[in-house]
């Protein structure tokens, strides 16, 4: 007799309330003092940060390289744009640069 493994339940979502209280665990573990002057907005404005650095898991690509132009008349050339910087952050979170 063969038995089937259930795949485990996706995680909840946590709340932003969590995620602040998450990091006010990490500033308290690092030592810090979380109801110093310059720490009191820290875990709002990291969960706010979190929240833009993975904000394109929302996107639709598609729909950013839809994008074109219409007012090209008199144009014919390619244009070349150089160092720029791409930044990204895979789900293990590494960072390429």
């Amino acid at each position: 007799m063969t038995t089937t493994r259930k795949k485990p339940a996706k995680p909840r979502k946590p709340t932003r309330k969590q995620a602040e209280d998450a990091v006010s665990t990490l500033l308290l573990w690092a030592g810090e003092d979380t109801r110093r002057e310059g720490l009191l907005d820290t875990p709002k404005r990291v969960a706010k940060a979190y929240e833009d650095w993975f904000s394109g898991y929302k996107s639709n690509p598609v729909e950013y390289l839809k994008r074109t132009f219409e007012e090209v008349e008199g144009y014919d050339e390619m244009i070349v744009l150089r160092d720029i910087g791409v930044s990204l952050r895979t789900s293990h979170g590494t960072d390429y640069r």
